[in-house]
């Protein structure tokens, strides 16, 4: 992309997360980075990606944010809602296409390099994207597409006026609004046309090659009509199949935390873990060590017993009962007075956090869909690297 151009949409979209407060003050530095790596594409179809990705994003986390705060809880005990993403949301969802995105650039290069070396035969696909051609711009397209699926179904479907259904249950439970894996028709109507927003803007800024330039040098095989329906209508349903796929890995390897209080899901910051409450069994086993040690200095055996059986200090509260504080437990005390946790675990497996499940996402989806094209066009999957 031309500096003319990529210099001041870059400083535009820095200055319009910092006074939206879209990102976090490393957020904005990854993600101008992230810009300019795109920028250094030949063609303006990665950049144009990236920021149609960013404005259509942060267009829907703002539709109904008042409404969006109040179905969900913060871990820190705010309202919920989506907050200033990240550096780590930042690559989740943009890093695999960064890569992706250099990759074909040093490609592009290689084959412009190349007229002037005789010895290299038919470089072509250097000034256009021909039909079965480069398996990286299926990559990079495929990447936005599922993860503006997934932000569009995430930010939208929850204001579905129907209950979610956990994707991974067999009966397709219900679950509280905001359930990793939770989906509705609202939500996959959503995905889809997140997906249809990027896979558009691709047909638009995707240099194809025509008869005119396919004569050119550099040109490759002209597309049709069909060919192009062809395209995009694959594309429009992998994204939105990404959307499914980030659900169904959240469902079962992202755990979902319910706050017992509100009955609503607490989502962590930054898309990071949410703490649980200790179990009852772990409660009562602390209530059990307390109510000891209590006994011990009513028996006057003295604060040292104690502190022996705790291996911490005592200390006197207003209401006459010595507390104490054991710097080795860690464990969040429950709110409740009848020992009952505060958290629960509503679904999942606690191994992967969100931004583990958004690139996991991007990742499988980018490849998977190289992988199609190739198979599709005839293309060895071993291009990619230039072979």
């Amino acid at each position: 992309m031309r500096p003319v151009f990529a210099i001041p949409a870059t400083c535009a979209l820095v200055y319009r997360a910092w006074s939206r407060n879209s990102l976090t003050t490393a957020g904005i530095i990854v993600a101008a980075l992230t810009a300019v790596a795109h920028a250094y594409h030949p063609w303006n179809l990665p950049f144009v990606l990236l920021c149609v990705f960013f404005l259509a994003g942060t267009r829907v986390t703002h539709i109904k944010e008042d409404v969006k705060s109040h179905l969900t809880v913060g871990s820190k005990g705010t309202s919920g809602g989506e907050g200033p993403r990240s550096h780590v949301q930042v690559l989740a969802n943009s890093l695999m296409a960064s890569v992706l995105t250099i990759l074909h650039a040093n490609q592009l290069r290689s084959r412009a390099a190349a007229f002037t070396n005789p010895d290299v035969p038919d470089p072509e696909g250097t000034i256009c994207f021909s039909w079965g051609g480069d398996l990286l711009v299926v990559g990079i397209i495929a990447n936005y597409a599922a993860v503006a699926a997934d932000t569009f179904s995430s930010e939208l479907g929850i204001l579905s006026k129907s209950e979610p259904r956990l994707i991974t249950s067999l009966t397709l439970r219900k679950v509280p609004r905001g359930t990793n894996g939770g989906v509705t028709l609202m939500g996959l109507g959503a995905g889809l046309l997140g997906s249809l927003t990027i896979v558009t803007t691709s047909m638009l800024f995707l240099p194809s090659c025509n008869p005119e330039s396919a004569a050119r040098p550099g040109g490759g095989v002209p597309w049709t009509i069909l060919e192009r329906r062809q395209f995009m209508g694959f594309l429009v349903i992998w994204g939105a199949l990404g959307s499914l796929l980030d659900s169904f890995l959240g469902g079962m390897f992202q755990r979902s935390v319910k706050d017992v209080r509100s009955g609503k899901i607490v989502e962590g910051e930054g898309g990071n873990r949410v703490l649980v409450s200790e179990s009852v069994e772990q409660a009562a086993a602390h209530s059990e060590k307390r109510n000891a040690i209590k006994a011990a200095i009513l028996r006057g055996e003295g604060a040292g017993a104690a502190e022996k059986m705790s291996g911490s200090a005592i200390v006197d509260d207003d209401e006459g009962e010595a507390d104490v504080y054991d710097p080795k437990d860690k464990h969040r005390k429950p709110s409740f007075g009848d020992e009952r946790p505060s958290r629960v675990v509503e679904s999942g497996w606690d191994l992967l956090d969100n931004n583990d499940v958004n690139f996991l996402m991007a990742v499988t989806m980018s490849v998977g869909g190289m992988a199609v094209a190739s198979w599709f066009w005839g293309v060895p999957i071993q291009s990619v690297m230039g072979v």
